[in-house]
């Protein structure tokens, strides 16, 4: 039974080579394909030679066949999916305060940019939007004039005569 090489195959091949970006894996048919370091582990790698080595059969997935044949691969996507760690519940007391971050602690997870929260749009016409749009607009470019003009003077001329 002859494994069809396609993409979404999932292989077993043997390591060829291990190099700084990457493995190379000996696959049926006499193909050769490369797992590059990201497509590894689900964590960080600093240096491959520590996880992989040459000779070790490895489980595969075909991710993309080029036209000029080079053969892209990964191991972590074969893997069962990592299990996200489950949050501790915050703690901020009861009172006034409950449900609000504490102030001063941040916390080491990145912040992540989010819309102001506005007033449902649903109810809005087009034009009230477009209207609502053009006063912001307009606030905004009157407050960036005021701050450039209070850097380069004023906006009017010093020298009188």
């Amino acid at each position: 039974m002859a494994l069809q090489l396609e993409v979404g195959a999932i292989l077993e091949g043997k390591i060829t080579g291990v190099k700084q970006f990457g493995a190379f894996v000996a696959l049926p048919e006499n193909k050769t394909g490369m797992v590059h370091i990201s497509e590894v582990s689900n964590g960080f790698i600093e240096d491959l030679s520590t996880v992989l080595s040459e000779g070790q059969t490895v489980k595969v997935k075909v991710m993309n066949i080029g036209e000029d044949g080079k053969i892209a691969l990964s191991i972590k996507r074969t893997l069962p999916p990592e299990p996200r760690p489950a949050r501790a519940p915050r703690s901020n007391g009861a009172g006034a305060g409950a449900g609000r971050p504490q102030r001063g602690g941040r916390s080491d997870a990145p912040r992540v940019w989010q819309p102001k929260a506005q007033q449902a749009q649903g109810d809005m016409s087009f034009e009230d939007m477009m209207a609502k749009f053009k006063s912001q607009s307009e606030e905004k470019m009157s407050d960036l004039k005021r701050v450039t003009e209070n850097r380069r003077g004023g906006g009017y001329s010093r020298r009188r005569g």
